[in-house]
């Protein structure tokens, strides 16, 4: 971001929208009544000293994870109800967090913890847990004591016992819980009548994917899944996922034999990442007739694409990354004709680009990160001049 830009959003956010942000080596003035505080740290040793302060509503930590605070540091904020420690560097959670009863946002991604703390079932309010990318942090049974918890965010995470959260009749979003612990306990998420969100992950060839699809099609709520192979392992048959009626949003995470036979009719947004397939699936997934978002990475490795005549009638958006043997895309006559945004990155050899261009006749933007020589191929055309924003770097 510009600097002089940087320096107005951060006095708008102080004057405007109640921030009080702290940083190394300044000589910070705390606001009289700060209602959400920023304390922005580096591997500077960081002087900190504030009284602890009732009415703070957020605190957010940001920086290299070097801000030690005592247990006792936390029993100040009363009515702290989002605490953010993400990509923190964060090792050990004090017991005193526990005593943060109003808080409903708790922010732990991306640290170094190795196991939660019995004390944070006390937290009644919680509505947002997010552990995810902790490498095996350990959680001991207090999830189905969160009774207001609304998104649930775990990966790389050990627990005790089995998770057992049928209590969470508010739960929306739950990612991720293993195709195994799903397929065992299903009397326990069948009752999760309110979740939309789900991601199940350690997809492998020897799971009963029936038994899997026929369970979550009683989540009468759930319009968005995401499933995840094991490792480098290949993905079970999908072909049943059609019976999932209600999904708009579907992302597939692993290596694929084939692609499903079928598709959920209703599917929106489409995601296929890391599925390596050898055969182009377009033909496939043209078809889907309200699909408006679709994103390829890595899933697919070959050198020639084809979109048929009127393929993806409804699509809005494409974007493509890393398929790095693709060399040629052909459009048939009003393929992708609703067609707003195209983002391509790691797609060196891809230099036909400017017939599909000129075949889209709404494209309003363009992204791509190429090669030098195809950059300047594409920017030299003609067929770019009529769209609004044009970003192709090499």
């Amino acid at each position: 971001m510009n600097v002089v830009l940087h320096m107005l959003s951060v006095r708008k956010a102080e004057e405007k929208f109640g921030f009080e942000i702290l940083r190394n080596n300044e000589n910070n003035r705390p606001c009289q009544s700060p209602r959400h505080r920023v304390i922005i740290c580096s591997r500077d040793k960081f002087n900190y000293s504030t009284d602890q302060d009732k009415l703070l509503v957020s605190l957010f930590f940001h920086g290299g994870g070097y801000f030690n605070t005592s247990s006792s540091y936390w029993k100040g904020f009363e009515q702290l109800k989002i605490l953010d420690l993400e990509d923190f560097g964060l090792k050990i959670l004090p017991e005193s967090i526990g005593t943060l009863i109003e808080l409903r946002y708790l922010g732990l991604r991306n640290n170094y913890l190795q196991e939660l703390l019995e004390s944070l079932g006390w937290l009644k309010k919680l509505e947002v847990l997010d552990i995810a990318q902790n490498f095996m942090v350990k959680v001991p049974d207090i999830i189905r004591e969160l009774s207001s918890l609304r998104h649930l965010y775990l990966f790389d995470v050990i627990f005790r016992k089995p998770l057992k959260i049928d209590v969470l009749q508010n739960l929306e979003t739950l990612t991720y819980v293993s195709a195994d612990n799903w397929t065992h306990e299903r009397s326990v998420y069948g009752n999760l009548f309110s979740l939309k969100k789900l991601g199940i992950e350690e997809l492998n060839g020897n799971l009963d994917v029936s038994k899997l699809f026929t369970s979550l099609v009683d989540l009468k709520n759930l319009n968005h899944l995401i499933l995840r192979g094991y490792r480098f392992r290949s993905m079970p048959c999908l072909d049943d996922l059609y019976i999932l009626h209600r999904l708009k949003t579907l992302k597939l995470d692993g290596f694929l034999a084939t692609l499903p036979t079928s598709f959920p009719p209703y599917v929106e947004s489409l995601t296929l990442v890391n599925s390596c397939l050898d055969e182009d699936p377009m033909p496939l997934l043209e078809k889907l007739p309200r699909l408006t978002h679709l994103k390829l990475r890595k899933a697919y490795t070959g050198q020639q694409m084809a979109i048929l005549e009127h393929g993806f009638p409804e699509l809005r958006v494409l974007c493509m990354e890393e398929l790095w043997n693709l060399r040629n895309v052909q459009c048939g006559r009003n393929a992708m004709y609703w067609l707003k945004k195209l983002e391509i990155h790691g797609c060196p050899y891809l230099d036909t680009l400017s017939k599909v261009i000129g075949s889209i006749l709404y494209l309003k933007e363009i992204k791509m990160v190429t090669t030098k020589s195809i950059a300047t191929k594409i920017k030299n055309s003609y067929l770019v001049s009529n769209i609004g924003i044009v970003n192709i770097n090499p």
